[in-house]
């Protein structure tokens, strides 16, 4: 244990300038939030519960207004009744297409769980392929950035009618995309087939730079409010930004056709998706913190990180290969038993629906499932990759990822 923390002290040091850059963006974009809350007269009755259709729900369609602002779209749509990020994703994919038409992946396969909503896994009835839509893809260059050329030439087919582009890594090996290389994507799509829709799923990115993707030609972004622009408050749901007549298409897959955004209450209220998104840059640096130490202790320990704790971040997550089963398995049981729920939980690997390996989560989180709070997750197959998000804050990141590092540490080699 001695060993480990000199480690920590020698990793915390050499993380102190990117911790301060970290501040830095953390506090602009609570300027740019702030700024959207105080455009639209936020009040208290906002936070109030409606019951039944949901008309006129003051709360739920004054959210949807700051979030556009924030996020630089014509609309927005912030639902309770999205149940994951798939599902907003899905709705967001679904808001252009018809029987006929293609979807393009310009950043190879797709995170596993929308496989199976495109059709490419399982045999799902109501999938892209169950109502005829036809996939193509691009695959990534070797360096893992995406190929514009190749993609320039599968979208200037004519039955392209829209593209989706991922972000965060998922469970691959590439980089997370930034934002100005999403912007690459839009422009050479839009510039070779002007009707095509970019539909970019944002999951892990909010708040990771100054600017989002609707800002450098998206035409649609989806994600999660248990990811960072919840801010760690957000009990559930999703949302869609970007052009209005998309955003609204998208909303009739919600919920039904001719009814759309207008119906949908909100039981509870909405404080906390306000007070989460208020927090949300604040709770995104933590994260993001807790991220660049990881990657110093694991580098410092041998182990290969993506990314390396001084490159640039597009996403909040750590990816870390361990090269063996067993160090995957007690990395993860570390950061669970250091976790302030369910501490006493051993994580086990199993057959999670929609993943094609075994996975193995820890996520001792107060939402379930709320990646960003300090998460690890990671499929069973070769290298044994651990993927780390979230912290709601650093100091407790900091904590988890010693206690996960604390299992291994004497099984190195």
């Amino acid at each position: 244990m001695d060993e480990l923390m000199t480690l920590a002290s020698k990793a915390q040091a050499d993380c102190r300038e990117i911790f301060s850059k970290i501040d830095e963006l953390s506090e602009k974009n609570t300027q740019k939030v702030l700024s959207a809350f105080e455009r639209h007269r936020v009040s208290a009755p906002m936070f109030a519960g409606t019951t039944g259709y949901g008309y006129d729900d003051l709360g739920r369609d004054t959210l949807d207004l700051i979030w556009a602002d924030v996020f630089g779209a014509e609309k927005a749509l912030v639902r309770q009744n999205f149940v994951n990020g798939t599902h907003a994703i899905t709705a967001a994919i679904f808001s252009a297409l018809r029987p006929g038409d293609t979807l393009l992946a310009a950043t190879g396969a797709p995170y596993d769980t929308l496989q199976t909503a495109i059709g490419l896994t399982g045999d799902y009835p109501g999938s892209l392929k169950y109502y005829g839509v036809n996939y193509a893809e691009v695959g990534l260059k070797p360096d893992g950035t995406p190929d514009i050329e190749a993609i320039r030439r599968a979208a200037s087919n004519p039955k392209v009618r829209e593209v989706e582009v991922q972000r965060s890594s998922g469970y691959a090996t590439r980089p997370a995309l930034s934002v100005e290389a999403i912007g690459d994507i839009c422009r050479a799509v839009h510039e070779v087939n002007p009707s095509a829709v970019v539909v970019v799923d944002n999951c892990y990115g909010e708040f990771t730079d100054l600017i989002e993707p609707c800002e450098v030609g998206a035409d649609l972004i989806a994600g999660s409010l248990i990811k960072n622009p919840g801010g760690g408050l957000a009990p559930t749901g999703g949302y869609i930004a970007g052009r209005a007549e998309l955003v609204d298409a998208a909303a009739m897959r919600l919920t039904t056709p001719g009814i759309g955004g207008e119906c949908g209450c909100s039981p509870y209220g909405s404080r906390l998706f306000y007070q989460g998104l208020f927090m949300a840059p604040h709770t995104v640096a933590q994260a993001l913190k807790t991220a660049v130490f990881t990657a110093r202790m694991t580098e410092l320990l041998g182990f290969k990180s993506r990314p390396a704790f001084d490159d640039k971040r597009s996403d909040i997550i750590q990816s870390i290969d361990f090269g063996k089963p067993e160090l995957l398995e007690k990395f993860c049981r570390g950061i669970q038993a250091g976790s302030p729920v369910d501490s006493f939980v051993t994580p086990e690997a199993w057959d999670m629906p929609g993943y094609e390996d075994k996975v193995i989560m820890a996520a001792g989180t107060f939402v379930q499932g709320a990646s960003i709070e300090l998460s690890c997750d990671g499929p069973m197959r070769e290298p044994y990759t651990a993927y780390l998000q979230g912290a709601l804050t650093y100091e407790a990141g900091k904590l988890g990822v010693l206690r996960g590092l604390s299992g291994i540490i004497g099984k190195i080699g």
